[in-house]
């Protein structure tokens, strides 16, 4: 049985469709013209769309359109009473899978047309799952001991539908751990949708998280859809959790609770069919204590909270992990492979890496930049990071020390010092009030 539904504005013929589908088991809805559809598909998903090519207002292309762009899985056969090639050639370059010359031959010839569309679309979803589930989980570990607990808690929440809460520095590589969740869970045939609360303006955020209908503020010319609504029998991964403003964690709260949410600017309620995991490298807790965090979100995130260790925790990831960004940075910049000298390879060891993961990868693009032979060997990292018989800094100094120097780079720009740094903007004002930083 297959979800369908017939648009046209005869009703004689509207009744014809339907008894000839709904006797072969099919669910059947009917929309009197193309305005209705869109209703319609507002309302609810099918699997296959039948409607009249010429209609007033709203016709047929007009939907098969609007098809395409919202409902890019649903099948679409249009029916025209002019079934002249040009219109077929129109029809067909837009996406629709088949046409119907009117009157329709038989019940029989409608049936057939109808199958070989939700067979096309049984392929197109059969390939689409096993091109997604293809991809095996991004690698998280190469063997570091502090890791080991990291993969074994991931790889068993996997399983559930519990929320995850990823918490660690930044750059430790809290996205990759959250498609690894996704690569492992059931819902690794459905879509990753990301979203970073640091890197959007607040203002657009609302709009980004649940869409918004045409005319809900000064700029929405048309209807939008949102992050989470594009997520559907996915995951969704809110990063930077702690960026969000607080009504805007109310309104996340309720989504948490109930499931469903609403488009800005619209009434109609929409199903959250998402799995969700949350990163933050803020202390939610100490926000939650000055009143900038909700408690009560803080707790529906934490259903299943997970710890990275930066990278300076896992000494034994660093070399391979270096190697392996090191090939990815290769082919991006289109340039034969490099090989780590054993200088380099002694720099990368000993360095701290206050940035993770992150800094880890801009500094071997830079070098590979700049190599101009088969060995990396220059990587240009601070005197202070190679190997030295100073005593180590404390962490708390080498942050602070790494944020004086962002600002003085920056000519005091906070927000700009933020993005150098790759944290968000809130998250930098809560390190200088800790450190008395003016």
């Amino acid at each position: 049985m297959a979800r369908l539904l017939v648009v046209d504005d005869d009703e004689g013929l509207r009744s014809f469709l339907e008894a000839a589908l709904a006797s072969e088991g099919h669910d059947v809805t009917l929309a009197v013209d193309g305005s209705d559809a869109l209703r319609r598909l507002a309302m609810a998903g099918f699997d296959l769309v039948l409607t009249d090519l010429k209609m007033p207002g709203v016709d047929g292309l007009a939907v098969l359109q609007h098809v395409r762009a919202e409902h890019p899985g649903t099948q679409v056969i249009l029916l025209t009473a002019h079934g002249t090639v040009e219109t077929a050639v129109e029809a067909m370059k837009g996406g629709a899978c088949d046409f119907l010359q009117k009157p329709v031959g038989s019940p029989r010839e409608l049936r057939l047309v109808v199958a070989r569309a939700l067979e096309r679309r049984a392929l197109l979803d059969f390939r689409e799952g096993v091109t997604r589930q293809a991809g095996d989980a991004p690698r998280l570990t190469w063997g570091a001991r502090s890791m080991a607990p990291v993969v074994d808690a991931l790889g068993k929440v996997a399983r559930t539908e519990a929320t995850v809460l990823l918490l660690g520095e930044s750059g430790v590589g809290k996205e990759v751990a959250a498609r690894a969740v996704h690569q492992m869970s059931p819902r690794a045939g459905g879509p990753f949708v990301a979203l970073n609360c640091a890197a959007i303006p607040e203002t657009l955020i609302e709009s980004e998280l649940f869409g918004h209908e045409k005319g809900a503020f000064s700029g929405a010319t048309a209807q939008r859809r949102g992050r989470i609504e594009h997520a559907a029998g996915g995951t969704f991964f809110l990063d930077e959790v702690g960026e969000l403003r607080i009504d805007l964690q109310a309104k996340l709260l309720r989504v948490l609770q109930e499931r469903t949410f609403e488009r800005v600017g619209g009434h109609r309620t929409i199903a959250a069919d998402v799995r969700w995991v949350a990163a933050s490298n803020c202390d939610l807790e100490a926000m939650i204590r000055d009143g900038s965090f909700r408690e009560d979100l803080y707790h529906r995130l934490a259903a299943f909270p997970v710890r990275l260790p930066p990278l300076r925790e896992r000494p034994e990831d660093i070399l391979p992990l270096a190697e392996v960004l090191l090939a990815d940075v290769c082919r991006d910049l289109k340039r034969p492979s490099l090989a780590l000298s054993p200088a380099a390879r002694e720099a990368l060891v000993a360095a701290p890496w206050p940035g993770n993961v992150r800094q880890l990868r801009n500094a071997l693009e830079r070098a590979a930049i700049l190599c101009e032979g088969p060995v990396l060997g220059d990587l240009g990292l601070p005197a202070a990071a190679a190997p030295s018989s100073a005593p180590p800094l404390a962490l708390d100094s080498l942050e602070k020390g790494a944020i004086v120097r962002a600002l003085a780079a920056t000519q005091g720009n906070r927000r700009k010092a933020a993005q150098a740094l790759g944290i968000g903007l809130r998250t930098l004002y809560d390190k200088l009030k800790r450190y008395g930083i003016g």
